[in-house]
């Protein structure tokens, strides 16, 4: 007779051995290829739900017949390998993952099964600690002496990723532990997380800029702490705390509680609604309580950790598997609802992006009422066939953004039409179109309005990034006032800002007259303009909203020309001698710089709207010349340098900054203008490319040598 099965599940012995085995092959590859997704890529594919459904069938399917478990079984696994690029720490004890719990049945089963293991009696108290199971980047921190030394992801839960240098621009996490009871030697774990607010912000200012907009929280903490580049990470305001240790030299309390207290005492953060429980009620009480208060804690949670809070009872339980006996992580169930999706609109935002939002009837999801959501892509739209009038389910990814996850096809209605995706801008009338290749077929998701600067929607949201904080930084001229400006006409192109306060005074109505104005504010605001009248190359390039130049890319070309006048004639030369030219090549050879950055740049300054908007700026404002760091004269000043290979003494980007200082350019490829490439091992083709060429190469030792 078969096993009885919960309700969806189907028996793990109802099958043949041989079936078996091929859905335990299949499921083991897919969960490998989703821990890949999620620990090594930050992009994963699916939900943590579906995931945890992955890994419990695999799980039941081992159960019933162990004869066919695998030796590399992601059930005996954590995680996924490192990246090879940061280096690679070694974990003194391995960082584990959690067993999970769904349901108030399996809490109470844990309580009965540690007591069972423990041989402690039902009226026998058993103090279990709770607290939030934060949805961040797992780290583990080694501190000797009290002083941070360094600092690696969880990776495959043996070996992780050396982020050290990111780690310490990091302002919660202390540099050094103060107080009483420091050990010699520690490693305090915990989570790196994005709170709610930063990460709205975080992805407002990378839509602006035209860079990677991350998905949820999770995400974008885990891409900014796994950043080459610390300086980008150190821009990021990423959060910690501190829930667990590795090694430790010695503990200053007997209980986890305790020694949680220690780290609050020694200046780590710990998370505040900690809570010590002694019955499984208590426990399921305190998982309602957190499932109440989720919406408002500000940063993302996926459950609750259960913890047994004495250590020699942690120590006598140990481990089975990938997870320790004396701890569980209770899951939240997916927060969704099911609403009416009653249009889809088009909103086009700075660089002319297409983005189909769904109009909701609004409806209350984890705690918030949500109207709106998106709807991705038309990719999207078509692959789930979602029109509108029909009845959806709505979740809220990563408890921020809404998301359109399934059609009840059962529920729509009669006269319904496929949505039609616009191939006209609806706010210009403009083509929309999507990149293709040479081939014709589409390489870029998002369909874009061609309209440019004659677009409005395009302009206004240009202004709006020309303002802000990481360009121009004009103060008291924010998004509120740039759309009232532009909607009176007052101000409709970038060089407009810098005439107000000239076109103000000979105006029959001038702002004093306006309501919200007075004459003290109308004031500071002129000043401030004045103030920015003269602008740093890399900010106006970077001002100018051009597509795929962020604040990195615009300080790498004004670095390599210095001046606007250097960077127009090299744009120039490129976009009159073609892809295949020197002057192409000159610029993609610049470190950080690639062919879709040459693209845009060609494609920006070849529209006339474009040189004109330019000339009116140049009229207004002085663009002056990027400041490099003044060296002395040095063996490689004025020198081209290309990295490549692994290097052993130093970092890529120590080697890098290294060279930069000392005056040297950083080339990303190897050309006859190189002067030199150091190579490292296992040394590619840009190592060809240089004897080829005839360009010294020198070893890393020679490059130091040569340096000094």
């Amino acid at each position: 007779m078969a096993k009885k099965t919960s309700k969806g599940t189907r028996a793990a012995d109802a099958a043949l051995p041989e079936d078996v085995a091929e859905e335990i092959a299949r499921l083991s590859a897919e969960i490998s290829h989703h821990d890949a997704l999620y620990y090594r890529e930050d992009a994963p594919e699916i939900s943590d739900a579906a995931y945890d459904a992955l890994r419990r069938r695999l799980t039941e399917l081992e159960a019933a017949h162990p004869e066919l478990r695998r030796e590399d079984s992601p059930s005996e696994t954590v995680g996924a390998a490192p990246v090879a690029a940061f280096g690679k720490i070694r974990h003194d004890v391995p960082m584990l993952s959690l067993g999970n719990a769904f349901s108030d049945e399996d809490v109470v089963e844990f309580g009965k099964r540690v007591r069972r293991f423990l041989n402690v009696a039902e009226d026998d108290t058993l103090e279990i600690t709770a607290e939030p199971k934060i949805d961040g980047l797992s780290i583990s921190i080694r501190y000797e002496d009290g002083k941070l030394v360094q600092a690696a992801t969880r990776g495959d839960g043996f070996e992780g990723e050396n982020v050290t240098a990111n780690v310490l621009t990091i302002k919660e996490i202390p540099h050094t532990l103060k107080g009483k009871g420091v050990p010699d030697v520690i490693d305090v774990r915990g989570e790196i997380y994005l709170g709610h607010a930063d990460f709205s912000a975080l992805n407002a200012a990378q839509a602006e800029a035209g860079g990677k907009v991350f998905a949820n929280p999770r995400n974008a903490a885990a891409g900014s702490l796994r950043q080459l580049d610390s300086g980008i990470t150190a821009k990021r305001p990423l959060r910690f705390f501190a829930y667990a240790w590795g090694a430790a030299s010695k503990l200053s309390a007997d209980t986890q509680a305790g020694v949680l207290a220690a780290f609050e005492a020694w200046g780590l953060p710990v998370n505040p609604l900690l809570r010590v429980t002694r019955e499984a009620d208590e426990l399921i009480a305190f998982y309602r309580e957190i499932e109440l208060k989720r919406a408002g804690l500000g940063y993302d949670i996926d459950g609750v950790v259960y913890k047994v809070n004495r250590l020699d009872y942690q120590e006598r339980l140990g481990f089975v598997s990938r997870s320790p006996r004396w701890a569980i992580a209770h899951k939240f169930a997916a927060e969704r609802a099911t609403t009416v999706l009653n249009k889809i609109d088009i909103q086009v935002g700075r660089t002319g992006a297409l983005t189909p939002v769904a109009k909701l009837e609004p409806v209350t999801v984890g705690g918030v009422v949500v109207s709106n959501a998106t709807l991705h892509n038309e990719d999207e739209i078509r692959r789930k066939d979602i029109r509108e009038g029909d009845t959806v389910v709505v979740q809220r990814a990563g408890d921020v953004i809404p998301q359109v996850v399934e059609v009840l096809l059962d529920k729509r209605p009669t006269n319904s039409k496929p949505f039609e995706f616009p191939t006209v801008c609806p706010i210009c009338s403009s083509h929309a179109v999507r990149e293709a290749d040479d081939e014709g077929n589409a390489v870029d998701v998002v369909r874009r309005c061609t309209g440019g600067l004659i677009c409005p929607a395009q302009v206004k949201e240009r202004l709006k990034h020309f303002v802000s904080r990481n360009a121009l930084d004009i103060e008291g001229l924010g998004a509120e006032k740039i759309e009232f400006f532009f909607e009176t006409g007052r101000i409709r192109s970038a060089a407009d800002i810098f005439t107000l306060e000239a076109r103000d005074q000979a105006s029959d109505e001038p702002l004093t007259k306006v309501r919200g104005f007075k004459e003290t504010s109308v004031r500071k605001l002129f000043s401030a303009i004045d103030a920015r009248r003269s602008v740093s190359l890399d900010r106006f390039l970077f001002a100018l909203g051009i597509r795929h130049i962020g604040e990195t890319t615009a300080k790498d070309l004004a670095k390599a020309y210095g001046t606007l006048d250097a960077l127009l004639a090299a744009v120039n030369a490129a976009i009159q001698d073609g892809k295949e030219s020197d002057a192409y090549r000159e610029i993609d050879d610049i470190e950080g710089i690639g062919e879709t950055v040459v693209d845009a740049l060609i494609d920006f300054f070849s529209e006339p709207h474009n040189r004109e908007q330019i000339a009116a700026l140049r009229n207004e404002l002085t663009v002056t010349p990027f400041e490099r760091p003044q060296v002395k004269d040095t063996p490689v000043s004025g020198k081209t340098v290309v990295f490549t290979g692994t290097l052993t003494k130093l970092t890529r980007s120590e080697a890098k900054a290294q060279a930069e200082r000392l005056g040297a350019k950083v080339s990303g490829s190897v050309s006859k203008k190189t002067d030199y490439v150091v190579a490292g091992a296992e040394a590619g083709s840009k190592l060809d490319n240089a004897r080829a060429l005839g360009v010294t190469v020198l070893s890393e030792d020679e490059w130091l040598a040569l340096i000094g």
